[in-house]
């Protein structure tokens, strides 16, 4: 699988907050069509390997409040 789910989280501390944010991103993928990257930098051709490869580079983040631990 690409990226690793271990580089994925050198960048998102927790696999449950790394699932969501890759769900949310590939469903907001899907509706509005669009990407933070060139269709050709892409390595993975579905919208959840996209989402992935965007949280790796860091283009996808998340706000941590009071009750994210």
């Amino acid at each position: 699988m690409y990226p690793s789910i271990d580089k994925l989280l050198n960048v998102i501390p927790s696999k449950y907050i790394l699932v969501h944010l890759a769900s949310r991103r590939s469903k907001q993928m899907l509706e509005t069509r669009y990407y933070q990257m060139k269709q050709n930098e892409y390595v993975n051709k579905k919208a959840i390997g996209r989402a992935l490869e965007e949280i790796e580079k860091g283009l996808v983040t998340y706000e941590k409040t009071g009750d994210n631990k």
